[in-house]
């Protein structure tokens, strides 16, 4: 089976994956809990620096992660142009202003779906960054492609 499409990798679809990213991650997720409880105990004390502290923390991530879209989207030319790929037996074909690469469908650490991408992690922090509004008609291919060639305990993909 072969599958193959170009997406726009945007703004929205750098933070959308840093989110994801920063939110799995256990410092990501130990923040928001530091931030919740000091709201939490805002509310039960009244006292206005945990409340701001907490505001703060949890209000941070997202708008670090933001700034951190913006400035990659900018600063790389490479997504300014589409990206093509091509997913086969073998693994996933990445095409782009005449170069090209291969990803091996054993190198591939794991699929995770959010709201707006399918994102194919090639190590733990990199992954190729699929939005979904861009596969169209082809996102059921895409996913049977994921699912038929990578072990189902990688693939984390919930919802369509």
């Amino acid at each position: 089976m072969e599958v193959e499409f170009d997406v726009r990798i945007t703004p929205g679809a750098l933070y959308d994956y840093l989110l994801s990213h920063a939110y799995r991650s256990a410092s990501g997720l130990i923040g928001t809990i530091v931030g919740v409880l000091l709201i939490i105990a805002f509310a039960q004390t009244r006292k206005v620096p945990y409340l701001i502290a907490g505001i703060v923390i949890v209000a941070y991530i997202p708008w670090a992660l933001f700034i951190k879209s913006r400035q990659q989207y900018l600063s790389n030319p490479s997504f300014k142009q589409p990206i093509h790929y091509l997913m086969d037996d073998e693994g996933i074909v990445i095409s782009q202003d005449g170069e090209e690469s291969r990803i091996g469908w054993a190198d591939t650490v794991k699929t995770v779906s959010t709201g707006g991408n399918i994102l194919i992690y090639t190590s733990r922090v990199n992954a190729c960054i699929l939005p979904k509004k861009d596969l169209g008609d082809k996102k059921q291919l895409v996913y049977a492609a994921i699912s038929s060639h990578m072990d189902p305990k990688k693939v984390h993909i919930r919802g369509n």
